[in-house]
């Protein structure tokens, strides 16, 4: 697949997170705990896998265990910001659940790209300060983060989408 037509297959990707937050806001509500944290990530996050998995199966042959490593990672990494931040919502406790997400996120997922991309190093770095760049979108935009979303929104994961897309594309060069 080439570069280009691989980017605009991540960009669509980015659909993961509304459809994701959704289905998580559905089953779970509100992220109020630890547990909920956890629930919601994985849930969030078996949807953002799916969706990013469509994207880099043209690509890559990373499987579908991208799914679960991105929902687990999610989960942990939603789990953990909300039991250090109490499941804060101010600028400040946003960015720091993006930044342990981001990189639990990145690290699951690089368990896997490892395998199928030589300068996969970077990943979880570049995926632990895309995600609370995507917080810190959804949080200027005005969205209404003391919802108690599991993950950012359609603003913030359209940036977070290009930024980790185009580190994909350098990641994966051939």
């Amino acid at each position: 697949m080439s570069g280009g037509r691989f980017f605009l297959f991540w960009m669509l990707a980015f659909l993961g997170f509304p459809l994701g937050g959704f289905l998580a806001v559905l089953v779970v509500g509100p992220v109020e705990g630890v547990f909920s944290a956890a629930l919601a990530g994985a849930l969030a996050g078996s949807v953002i896998g799916a969706t990013q998995f469509l994207a880099l199966r043209g690509r890559l042959r990373v499987g579908p265990g991208w799914v679960l490593a991105t929902a687990l990672g999610l989960a942990v990494g939603d789990a953990v910001s909300a039991a250090l931040t109490g499941v804060g919502t101010s600028i400040g406790a946003l960015i720091f659940t993006g930044v342990v997400a981001g990189a639990s996120v990145g690290i699951a997922q690089w368990v896997l790209l490892r395998r199928h991309a030589a300068a996969a190093f970077p990943w979880p770095l570049v995926v632990a300060v895309a995600w609370p760049i995507g917080w810190t979108v959804t949080w200027a935009v005005g969205i209404d983060v003391e919802r108690g979303y599991a993950v950012f929104g359609s603003s913030g994961a359209l940036v977070f989408s290009a930024i980790t897309g185009a580190a994909m594309l350098l990641l994966t060069r051939r």
